[in-house]
């Protein structure tokens, strides 16, 4: 099988495309690189990448490829309202664009990275894929669009699926530390202090970094049939958390660590999310990680790797800071930007 991997060097693709090839599967990377630079480890290497922007992708780019597991784009809330304008063009158009090249190019299976976050504000029971959706960001409503156009795409040659990534956390070749249990320990690491700009009441859906490769990589050996066309919680089943006990969990693994919180500003955004589906298409499958392993294995990898205070603050690891100053200085706008050789060898 050969799978082409969009944001192949981002935080997630960088740990997915390492599963996939231990796998035996070919994978063909596909990036623009906003983020070069920021690298926590040693990306994987490839014996062929693409650097070029989604909004450019052609035909001859999925030569021979039988799926697509896409990755790219502005990848959170903060990010996605810097230009909303620019969100819309490189999540939304984009990816339909290179959807409908791809079902012309003959691409049966297509992976949207989604996200749990089209929730916006659940109910109190955790949410599952036939829930009401109410998406509060243009992050948010970026990706929901995307979903509900690939589905009017969906047919016998061409099967889309809608993977709704819970909240992402852990080690990764390609670090952030803006996700909610990376930046706690972060700052639990470089100053103990946690500040929370909130109640902190909110919940969240937790899942590994490592865990979310694993399960794409699963759902990628099921029959096309058995979840074209859906939407997918890639979630834990129990690793549903309050923001406040997610800051719990930090402090007791970090003593000498004490977080405080804004009790008087309510949460916008806050979803449990169900992940009984996921369960049932992968019954054999096993999460690796838990909150606690995880705070523990980013704590010990920031320590051994000297990040400062300074660091943890950077656009190094942080994804609204770099496009920040790609927007200032003219690197990312509505034009379409792709490097002068399609194909690179990493």
């Amino acid at each position: 099988m050969k799978v082409l991997v969009t944001g192949h060097r981002g935080y997630i693709g960088s740990v997915l495309c390492q599963v996939l090839m231990n796998r035996g599967i070919e994978v063909v990377g596909l990036d623009v690189d906003y983020y070069r630079g920021c690298a926590f480890g040693r990306v994987p290497e490839f014996g062929s990448s693409l650097c070029i922007d989604i909004r450019a992708i052609e035909l001859h780019h999925f030569d021979g490829v039988d799926a697509v597991i896409h990755l790219a784009g502005i990848a959170d809330d903060a990010s996605g309202d810097l230009d909303p304008q620019l969100t819309e063009d490189i999540n939304f158009a984009g990816t339909m664009r290179m959807a409908e090249v791809a079902k012309v190019a003959g691409v049966e299976r297509f992976f949207l990275a989604s996200s749990c976050s089209v929730y916006g504000k659940g109910a109190l029971e955790p949410l599952t894929e036939k829930s009401l959706v109410h998406p509060l960001t243009t992050y948010a409503r970026s990706k929901l669009s995307c979903e509900q156009t690939l589905s009017a795409l969906a047919d016998e040659y061409f099967s889309p699926v809608y993977l709704r990534l819970g909240t992402v956390y852990g080690v990764s070749p390609k670090l952030r530390l803006d996700t909610v249990v990376n930046d706690f320990v972060g700052a639990a690491t470089t100053t103990q202090r946690i500040t929370m700009r909130t109640a902190g009441l909110a919940w969240r859906p937790l899942i590994h970094v490592e865990d979310v490769a694993r399960t794409i990589t699963g759902l990628l050996s099921l029959s096309s049939h058995r979840i074209h066309n859906r939407a997918i919680n890639i979630v834990q089943r129990r690793e549903n958390y309050r923001i406040t006990q997610i800051a719990d969990a930090v402090t007791d693994a970090m003593p000498e660590c004490r977080w405080t919180g804004a009790f008087d500003v309510v949460d916008t955004a806050s979803y449990s999310v169900c992940g009984e589906l996921l369960a049932h298409l992968l019954p054999g499958f096993r999460f690796h990680w838990k909150l606690e392993d995880g705070i523990r294995q980013l704590a010990a990898a920031l320590q051994g790797a000297g990040v400062t205070s300074a660091e943890w603050r950077s656009d190094r690891y942080r994804r609204v800071m770099r496009l920040r100053s790609l927007l200032e200085r003219g690197e990312l706008d509505l034009h379409v930007h792709h490097c002068a050789h399609d194909m690179c060898v990493s």
